[in-house]
């Protein structure tokens, strides 16, 4: 994506601006970032959505005896009618399953696809909202139909309320508010404070949410990832190096709880072993990175035809690479070269031409290939 040319998206920013004067900063306010506004999805396929299994959905609901929150798959009829007011419906990850959301959310590859999590869709009736609160990662809201009047702070107190089902704010204070109507979008900082109200019925709004990992969880993920591969490296080198504790010099003991100081030895050891290969932790971390969700699935793919003259992504498909590896739906591969070049192509842009095609090596087509009978790719 060309990040010096001013974006309508980013009201006239580029996206270099952008990431410098506004991002993990302050707020940002644009005025028909698209213009024409029309809803990515249908209200219909929508509902149908969260009637599935495979797709998180809540259903929200404030009211005099306070606040509910149902997880779905909701069923049409667990829906309130359309003219109750008060209730909101969200639906996770759209873009996964809908082509016209996943299109939407390609506008903001301006930020690393590592970074970038999934595009939620909010549908609410008047007066539907979930509540003063914060997200832990920055955001971007865009108002797809309807009105929502949104109230922003950036406060030092994010005490919760207790006693409720939903993340809210025991005490927020609202610094500016707007209303926002279609093509309109708020960006916000991670942890700002921020209320959002529907105004009239038919309220969709997408919020494209951003990947923030905690540094606990993350390490925890890696040193699993880690601890398997080196575990499987060591099988498959053979017998004679899966080495095992031994103590033939271990006397008798008096004090049977005490830790042998030869059992630690051996265990830094093995932990040191495992972090001795320099890649281990990128390759690690770009298949964490890369790793469907646990409600995604793939369709068994069709046989790639003799002769590749295209292949697209799968929408659900999660690509990255770095200098020595590509990272494709949770599995990585050692990369050089013209393929790598090639391959990285496909990730940036995520499909290949004829062209492009009829430089790749067979080793590159036989992977394609593949992933193309794992549904991971489509053939053109």
């Amino acid at each position: 994506m060309e990040t010096t040319q001013p974006l309508p998206l980013l009201g006239g920013l580029s996206a270099a601006q952008f990431m410098r004067q506004y991002w993990q900063k302050k707020p940002l306010l644009v005025r028909q970032a698209i213009p024409a506004m029309v809803p990515p999805i249908e209200r219909g396929a929508l509902f149908a959505l969260a009637e599935r299994e495979d797709v998180e959905s809540r259903l929200i609901r404030q009211g005099k005896a306070g606040w509910t929150l149902r997880h779905g798959p909701l069923a049409r009829r667990a829906l309130p009618p359309l003219k109750q007011p008060a209730w909101t419906l969200l639906v996770q990850g759209v873009d996964l399953h809908h082509d016209g959301v996943h299109a939407l959310l390609q506008q903001f590859r301006f930020l690393p696809d590592a970074r970038l999590d999934d595009l939620m869709i909010s549908y609410a009736s008047d007066q539907g909202g979930v509540g003063a609160h914060f997200d832990s990662y920055d955001v971007f809201l865009l108002q797809a139909q309807g009105t929502r009047r949104w109230s922003i702070g950036k406060q030092s107190d994010l005490r919760l309320q207790q006693g409720v089902p939903l993340k809210i704010l025991e005490h927020f204070e609202p610094e500016q508010s707007f209303v926002l109507e279609p093509g309109d979008m708020l960006y916000l900082p991670p942890r700002y404070a921020h209320d959002g109200v529907a105004v009239g019925d038919d309220c969709m709004t997408c919020s494209i949410g951003l990947r923030s990992s905690a540094a606990g969880e993350l390490g925890a993920d890696l040193l699993a990832r880690m601890a398997q591969a080196y575990s499987e490296a060591l099988e498959d080198a053979g017998p004679a190096e899966l080495a095992r504790y031994r103590d033939p010099s271990q006397p008798a003991v008096d004090a049977p709880a005490a830790m042998p100081a030869a059992l630690q030895v051996f265990a830094r050891k093995a932990v040191e072993a495992a972090l001795r290969d320099p890649d281990a932790i990128d390759r690690a971390l770009g298949e964490s990175l890369t790793e469907p969700k646990a409600n995604v699935w793939f369709d068994e793919g069709a046989e790639a035809p003799d002769g590749l003259n295209q292949v697209v992504l799968d929408r659900r498909t999660r690509m990255l690479y770095d200098a020595r590896h590509l990272y494709i739906n949770g599995e990585s591969f050692r990369a050089g070269g013209a393929d790598a070049t090639l391959m990285r192509r496909l990730a940036d842009r995520r499909a290949l031409g004829p062209r492009e095609l009829a430089r790749a090596s067979e080793g590159a087509l036989a992977l394609l290939a593949e992933w193309c009978e794992a549904g991971w790719v489509h053939a053109g």
